[in-house]
């Protein structure tokens, strides 16, 4: 600063030498020095105004993102809510048919709407409709079955060790290392899953423990297989797709099983857990996610991953009255620990969809 103060000073005197060996008038060299004084301030404080970064604009945007990270995990955690409460009148068949048609259909109607390239390569339509099998249809099947035939925190529990068995998978299937924190993890999650299933044991073999392991396996198979087919396509488009394809899986397993979709008539709370299911667990919070997950902090995405289950598991005790007990809370610690480890690791992405 003082260099550049005595390089100004100079040029000031410079400027006043010309002046007099012109022999100008004093009156006109004071106006010319204090045009050039004017002229010298306004460009530094265009250069200060260039290099000064916009604290107030990036603070709202990273503000805003971590608002909606919080309105996913409870729409997504909220969502097992309303999926209990409309199972209650439908079959997981029916409600799985209603919910898809709805998101995907709000997925598509919102993605297109704000010009996401919706195209699939080609090549890569069987490669997402593998994956809308196991994502979509396996995984939202499974776990209305496994909320019909056990409590939905147990069933929450559960499912939600599926970072762990995705990061095993990619082990073998990808060949991406397991470091001592992924081993560390994997068994955390077995030791948790033992504490929490044990008890059960005790009176025969639960199904919600199938249905919920099949859930966790089947959303970690899809992960894996995206990830070997090195699918290129927008991710947004991809939840899309798989979406669609999920509900024609679905759709067809229904006529198979059960004739047709049975939506009517039905109670006024259980079409409101319907709409719920389809409008904000599959359809916007999807739209959300894959819209601003590209744009967050690795640890505030995965933060969003793991408030999922915390929500779900809270609300499951406090709207539908179930109560954990000690090995339910202990298991449920571990694996949330374990949940954490593998997702809240450095220089690791995690931006898989929660559910």
């Amino acid at each position: 600063m003082q260099h550049a103060g005595r390089f100004a000073a100079g040029r000031v005197d410079a400027l006043t030498a010309d002046l007099h060996r012109r022999d100008t008038s004093p009156c006109e060299v004071a106006t010319a020095i204090a045009d050039a004084t004017a002229s010298r301030r306004t460009v530094r404080s265009r250069r200060v105004l260039r290099v000064m970064p916009k604290p107030t604009s990036q603070g709202d945007a990273a503000a805003t993102a971590k608002l909606l990270v919080v309105l996913l995990a409870f729409a997504w955690g909220l969502n097992w809510i309303a999926a209990a409460y409309a199972l209650r009148e439908v079959s997981p068949w029916s409600l799985r048919v209603a919910g898809s048609a709805i998101g995907a259909a709000t997925l598509f109607g919102a993605a297109i709407f704000t010009g996401h390239n919706m195209r699939v390569p080609r090549g890569e339509y069987i490669h997402v409709m593998v994956a809308g099998f196991f994502n979509v249809a396996g995984f939202q099947i499974l776990s209305g079955f496994a909320q019909l035939s056990g409590a939905t925190s147990r069933a929450i529990i559960i499912t939600y060790s599926m970072p762990i068995w995705t990061t095993v998978l990619s082990r073998f299937v990808l060949g991406e290392r397991l470091n001592a924190i992924g081993w560390f993890a994997f068994a955390l999650c077995v030791f948790g899953v033992t504490v929490l299933l044990w008890p059960l044991f005790a009176t025969g073999f639960p199904p919600f423990v199938f249905y919920s392991l099949g859930c966790a396996l089947s959303w970690t198979i899809a992960t894996v297989y995206i990830k070997w087919a090195k699918v290129t396509m927008e991710p947004l488009a991809n939840a899309a797709w798989q979406l669609l394809f999920g509900l024609v899986f679905i759709t067809a397993g229904t006529i198979v099983f059960e004739g047709h979709p049975h939506l009517w008539p039905l109670r006024n709370e259980t079409i409101l857990a319907v709409l719920f299911v389809g409008l904000f667990g599959v359809g916007l919070a999807h739209f959300l996610w894959w819209s601003i997950v590209g744009r967050l902090p690795t640890v505030t995405a995965s933060l969003g991953s793991l408030l999922v289950p915390v929500i779900g598991v809270t609300a499951s005790t406090i709207v539908l009255g179930e109560r954990l007990t000690l090995p339910d809370i202990i298991g449920f610690a571990m694996i949330f620990a374990a949940a954490a480890c593998v997702l809240l690791q450095p220089n690791v992405r995690h931006d898989e969809m929660p559910e």
